[in-house]
């Protein structure tokens, strides 16, 4: 194959930016038909496009040819693998086979995947909120807010089929994430007590009652949030707003939390955790550390999707740099702040009294 000019790389690079959106959309149409998940449970772990598309409940005709027009384009992305063959019917066709983008993107033995976080991100109500990004910037407020008439959490309270997508999501990222903080962090051996804020339906607590039984748990999350919450042995649910007082234990858990939230609703919640813990107790922090200077490495890349993520549909929301956040820490009342580890671009901090 000739090598491409650069003008024309130039070109096509342009216009896959331009074009950004589609590859998002295609991968949540193909989770949506379950086409991953069917794929690797072929036999041979192969098929075909108009087979993937005689596993449906479909009255499409064309439903085959959409299908592997679909899968070309991930395959492009590693998303799956694409083999050429001879058909039976004459000419050729296209099998398909799990790729290696896919592997978070399938479930796994746990039945786990973060498939729900790519039907999250590219739900309706996120999308409209793009739409007021531009006015945001010049005239001030929020992107969701100006599009929602009030902030995602409050629309979460609205809105059960998204808030059913919304903790869908958070539950399949809580259960890959803290399977490996887990076998990384050590800070939660000894504690007898344990507030996770914004804890949503309890799955983390959960997860970390199951491997440290002494702990008693308490899961606290806005009254909606707690309505869905599940019954798990150990943990106590409490309904309660975090900008007013947060319940008191050995430590706090604060996970996506405060990249939610600007500086000064921050400091705010952190006060209420200095008040709420005893003469040793910690906040445990875990939330990105963003680069100073931007790079092309995955981790960064990472990073600076979630940042504008966050500015689009947060209230505040912010990936901060470490001198952001020692900013924030200082003014809260804590004498000392360490990183602890990192897992899935994320730092584990912990503030002591």
């Amino acid at each position: 194959m000739e090598e491409t000019p650069s003008d024309d790389r130039d070109f096509f690079s342009s216009m896959q930016l331009a074009c950004g959106s589609v590859l998002p959309m295609a991968l949540k149409t193909a989770i949506q038909l379950n086409l991953l998940h069917l794929i690797t449970q072929s036999p041979g772990g192969s098929i075909s496009a108009s087979d993937l598309a005689g596993k449906l409940p479909k009255t499409n005709p064309a439903a085959g040819k959409m299908i592997d027009r679909i899968l070309c384009l991930l395959a492009a992305h590693d998303v799956v693998v694409c083999r050429v063959v001879a058909s039976p019917r004459g000419g050729f066709e296209r099998l398909y086979s799990k790729g290696p983008a896919a592997k978070l993107l399938t479930e796994n033995e746990g039945g786990i995947s973060l498939a729900p976080m790519s039907i999250l991100i590219q739900d309706i109500a996120y999308f409209n909120a793009w739409h007021h990004l531009k006015d945001a910037i010049v005239e001030g407020g929020e992107a969701f807010h100006r599009a929602h008439g009030m902030s995602l959490f409050d629309y979460q309270a609205t809105d059960k089929e998204y808030s059913k997508v919304f903790n869908g999501a958070m539950l399949a990222h809580t259960k890959i994430f803290m399977n490996k903080l887990l076998q990384t962090y050590t800070g939660l051996e000894g504690l007898k007590s344990l507030v996770d804020v914004g804890g949503g339906v309890g799955v983390t607590l959960k997860m970390i009652i199951e491997k440290y039984p002494s702990i008693q748990g308490i899961n606290f999350d806005l009254p909606h949030v707690i309505d869905q919450a599940l019954p798990f042995p150990g943990i106590e649910h409490v309904a309660g707003d975090m900008f007013v007082s947060v319940p008191k234990a050995d430590a706090i858990f604060l996970k996506y939390i405060c990249h939610d939230w600007s500086d000064e609703q921050c400091k705010k919640l952190l006060r209420n955790c200095y008040d709420a813990l005893g003469d040793d107790g910690k906040v445990i922090i875990v939330d990105s550390i963003m680069f100073e200077e931007p790079n092309v490495t995955s981790d960064f890349k990472y990073m600076a999707t979630m940042d504008v993520l966050m500015m689009v549909v947060s209230p505040g929301g912010i990936e901060r740099t470490e001198g952001e956040f020692n900013d924030i820490f200082r003014d809260t009342g804590f004498k000392k702040s360490q990183k602890v580890c990192y897992v899935y671009g994320m730092w584990i901090i912990e503030l002591h009294k």
